[in-house]
């Protein structure tokens, strides 16, 4: 077998690869997120539905097992982007990267005019990961019930 990445879209038989490579990659906030992250209420059949509507998703396929993936919908002009997921044993090998620049891939597919995301304001590495790729903060945002920011929207013009 080959060691070689794929990358595909997803279709809605993937729908319980997804949840359970969702919550294996998110298992590591567990607990340390003010609130408490959405990706622990994912389930397959609210994946399913999702990727027959307008949303869709990006999977990584190594050996022919999901490894990550990330979910994408049309948000106004732009592709969002959120539910970015490796797995930990695959994490270091720039699989995110990968996924994120299909998801730029896509857009520019779509002629759309950039992409966006949120990211929590507690976790540093991963908007240093999104500034990194170009990605700059244009609000932020509380979730429901908190007084003060929580989350960083954050977005990166393609045109």
């Amino acid at each position: 077998m080959s060691d070689t990445l794929l990358l595909r879209a997803a279709t809605a038989a993937d729908a319980a690869a997804i949840a359970a490579t969702i919550a294996a990659s998110f298992e590591q906030y567990r607990g340390k997120l003010e609130p408490e992250s959405g990706a622990f209420r994912e389930t397959a059949e609210a994946i399913a539905a999702e990727l027959t509507r307008e949303s869709g998703a990006i999977v990584a396929e190594r050996n022919g097992r999901m490894i990550a993936c990330v979910m994408v919908q049309l948000m106004e002009d732009d592709l969002y982007f959120g539910r970015l997921s490796v797995v930990p044993e695959a994490r270091g090998e720039g699989i995110a990267r990968r996924l994120v620049e299909a998801v730029e891939d896509e857009a520019r597919r779509r002629e759309l005019a950039g992409v966006r995301l949120g990211v929590r304001i507690v976790l540093v590495e991963n908007q240093k990961l999104f500034s990194s790729m170009g990605y700059v903060e244009i609000s932020r945002e509380a979730h429901e019930g908190f007084d003060h920011p929580t989350s960083i929207n954050m977005r990166k013009a393609l045109r």
